[in-house]
């Protein structure tokens, strides 16, 4: 008698865990995990990359520049090269993606 007893209460539990989890359960954590993960990470990366590349994108010639710590007056724009006058008739030619500010 003690043995069906043991037996109906393991059953028991194990009805019980599978009505309160499962793969819904799951998906939904999932999904909240994904959500905040977006909202605090990928989100404001987009914003600060976008913001970044207008930058890039505004300068013009005789803007004043610093890339890599070194600051500069543009000189010439290409593509993705930028010739900056470093000191009088010291013009080095640096990557637009190694800009970090402009100054107007």
């Amino acid at each position: 008698m003690e043995e069906v007893q043991v037996v109906d209460s393991v059953a028991n539990s194990g009805n019980v865990a599978a009505q309160g989890g499962g793969w819904g359960t799951l998906f939904v954590y999932c999904l909240v995990v994904f959500a905040i993960v977006y909202f605090l990470m990928v989100r404001p990366n987009k914003k600060r990359m976008a913001e970044y590349q207008k930058m890039i994108d505004s300068i013009k010639v005789g803007d004043r520049v610093m890339a890599a710590g070194i600051y500069g007056k543009v000189k010439k724009i290409e593509n993705d090269k930028i010739e900056m006058e470093i000191a009088k008739g010291v013009v080095i030619e640096v990557n637009k993606n190694a800009i970090g500010a402009v100054e107007k």
